[in-house]
């Protein structure tokens, strides 16, 4: 990557940071830098891909989540990069990798671009194993959720995700993930059917 591109890359972590801050119901700047770590990893696989769209993307994707922020057409996403004077091709790319991403918003539906794909797997990688466990339960936490309603959203999305993988780096990753999540209903349910 140019240096250039370097340099943005280090002030979208600075902005995301700054975006995010005070969040703690998951979808925090703690969530976006391991979705960009994810992205990284993934990246390292598919040298055929633009890495600075890619690496962009995954830090940019829930600046305009619609759960955190009331903006449309990725008004905080574009701005950021209108203000650091990134191309209106590139912009375009970057907003519909963001736009890929939303699991609601795009269920059974695989990205064009391998780098939409390669983004919308760095996210849900994040939705899966320990961390995509402990980010249930924060989000409930922050929206009055009941356990047993957390626990749905496994069967909802969580458990899905290994299915709806892209790459194959990524597939390989969420199967361990996935049998995590396995693991923690069996011992949720013997832990829970003590207490009936």
């Amino acid at each position: 990557m140019a240096v250039e591109q370097d340099k943005i890359i280090s002030d979208a972590i600075g902005y995301v940071k700054e975006l995010f801050a005070g969040n703690s119901d998951g979808h925090g700047a703690d969530h976006t830098m391991r979705v960009y770590h994810n992205a990284q990893m993934i990246l390292a696989e598919y040298t055929e891909a633009d890495s600075f769209v890619v690496l962009l993307s995954a830090l940019l994707h829930d600046a305009d989540d619609h759960k955190l922020f009331n903006t449309e057409n990725n008004m905080n996403a574009r701005t950021f990069m209108e203000r650091n004077d990134i191309p209106s091709e590139t912009i375009e790319q970057v907003c519909r990798a963001i736009n890929s991403v939303s699991f609601s918003h795009n269920r059974g539906k695989s990205p064009e671009t391998l780098e939409g794909k390669i983004v919308q797997d760095a996210d849900r990688l994040d939705a899966i194993g320990a961390i995509g466990i402990a980010r249930t339960f924060a989000y409930g936490g922050k929206v009055g959720r009941p356990l047993s309603d957390s626990i749905k959203h496994f069967y909802d999305k969580l458990l899905l995700l290994k299915d709806e993988m892209n790459t194959d780096a990524a597939k390989k990753i969420a199967l361990k993930r996935h049998e995590f999540l396995q693991e923690f209903l069996e011992e949720y349910y013997f832990e829970t059917s003590e207490t009936v």
